[in-house]
């Protein structure tokens, strides 16, 4: 991330399974409570054959289990021993913060409220997911934010999103740790990445950061801060000293 030009404050977009959470949250629900075929859907999307929006639809329509079994897993989920202090350091800062993910609202909401961070997550303003419901034993899941329409099919359009959040020319950083966040990855200014989306960085030559917790992430987005503020102030004393001499000759 560059500092020319007038320095403003980095947009922070954050993946959910496997980023903010230990494990991935979707992967646990459909290994504890789906028809064991749901590998072979995920297999279908690893290879590229369909996008991540039919994956999880056709996965999520796999699972047996009511509201209560569903609720009793998704609280065993824990997340990044840092990503608390990091959301403070984020809100102290006030930096613009937004999950954007192909997980699901009813269990993101669910896991950072038992984690103690009732954040403001608002579909379409700071939540960007796919959205799920119960109905009896079965999960039904929507698509809001796949269009318009993602030409990779996929469940949330993290590039739209990107795109209309940097619309008023703000830097976006992006942190994620997966595949679905391969194509994020390509256009975002800055990524922090981990497991396979650092792999496949690496191998398509994007620029990215790698980290393992957010207090990695939450050092380095400090130091950027604390570059831009020295330039503000720089830029500010020097407008103020051309100010001052443009009296001056004025004056004479």
């Amino acid at each position: 991330m560059t500092l020319a030009g007038r320095f403003m404050k980095p947009i922070v977009v954050c993946d959910f399974d496997g980023t903010i959470t230990q494990v991935d949250v979707t992967d646990l629900v459909l290994a504890q409570l789906a028809h064991p075929s749901w590998r072979e859907v995920e297999q279908e999307w690893a290879r590229g054959l369909i996008g991540s929006r039919e994956c999880l639809k056709r996965q999520m329509a796999l699972v047996d289990a009511s509201a209560k079994e569903l609720n009793a897993l998704i609280d065993s989920v824990a997340i990044d021993p840092h990503f608390e202090s990091f959301y403070r350091f984020v809100r102290r800062n006030r930096l613009a913060f937004h999950v954007v993910s192909d997980g699901f609202d009813l269990i993101i909401r669910r896991v950072l409220k038992n984690s103690g961070l009732n954040a403001p997550l608002h579909n379409g303003t700071h939540l960007f997911s796919s959205g799920l419901k119960v109905r009896g034993r079965r999960l039904e899941s929507s698509f809001p934010f796949s269009g318009p329409p993602c030409g990779h099919d996929c469940a949330t359009c993290k590039v739209e999103i990107i795109r209309r959040l940097r619309s008023r020319g703000n830097p976006v950083v992006f942190i994620g740790d997966g595949l679905s966040d391969q194509f994020a990855a390509q256009v975002a200014d800055m990524v922090f990445a981990k497991r396979q989306l650092l792999a496949h960085c690496r191998q398509n030559g994007i620029p990215s950061t790698p980290f393992e917790t957010f207090a990695e992430v939450q050092a380095e987005l400090a130091a950027i801060l604390d570059r831009g503020t020295a330039y503000e102030v720089a830029r500010r004393r020097e407008l103020k000293a051309s100010t001052i001499h443009s009296k001056a000759v004025v004056a004479v």
